[in-house]
């Protein structure tokens, strides 16, 4: 087994126990729990995989994946109550999920396409969609909306994925690399509130202001 498969494995049980840790926020049944790991889990490959045409996607062709989130709701659903702080293991859960899946998509879309920039696309994708549905479906503040870096530490772990591997590194190497890069500035970031600028001009016009 390859170091990129088990980055894919640890990439969709990780940002399962996001989507559990949410329900258990939520305070749902087993079945919130196993809906929000697995849409939370496989979203972002999924999105992924429709782009670039692989279809069936990576779920149906190996079931493995399902097993995953469904093993990790399972295990969230006895064990969250023991946590003293779900919101903050569910944010540092998130940036290591966020880490492995910018280095897998990549990865995947460098092998279906050969591009360096699709490839970056798709890591970034991956890295941030699931994260993103979650949010949005279970009503909390969704992490684009958070000031702290976050979709640029999906881009900088699949760029710097992308350029190794233009350099010739070994591809274990260069996935390590890439997901030290991603992991290292999306902690910073929740560490010590790393930002980039904001826009600082006055805002739009409201919409039912005349032209």
């Amino acid at each position: 087994m390859t170091i990129l498969t088990w980055l894919d494995y640890t990439g969709v049980a990780v940002f399962a126990a996001t989507g559990a840790l949410v329900a258990s926020r939520k305070q749902l049944d087993i079945i919130g729990f196993l809906f929000f790991a697995c849409i939370t889990g496989i979203g972002g490959g999924t999105l992924r995989d429709l782009i670039l045409g692989l279809t069936p996607v990576f779920w149906v062709r190996e079931h493995i994946y399902i097993l995953i989130c469904v093993a990790v709701a399972i295990v969230i659903f006895f064990t969250a109550q023991r946590l003293e702080s779900r919101y903050r293991w569910l944010l540092w859960l998130d940036a290591a999920g966020l880490a492995v899946f910018s280095v897998m998509g990549a990865a995947i879309g460098l092998s279906a396409t050969a591009s360096p920039a699709i490839a970056i696309v798709t890591g970034v994708l991956t890295a941030t969609f699931g994260g993103v549905l979650r949010d949005v479906l279970s009503g909390e503040p969704t992490v684009l909306m958070r000031r702290e870096i976050y979709i640029t530490a999906a881009l900088l772990g699949a760029s710097v994925f992308v350029l190794a591997d233009e350099f010739g590194l070994n591809r274990g190497l260069a996935s390590m690399l890439a997901f030290a890069a991603a992991l290292i500035l999306r902690g910073g970031a929740l560490r010590y509130g790393w930002t980039l600028p904001s826009y600082g001009h006055a805002p739009g016009r409201p919409p039912d202001e005349s032209l």
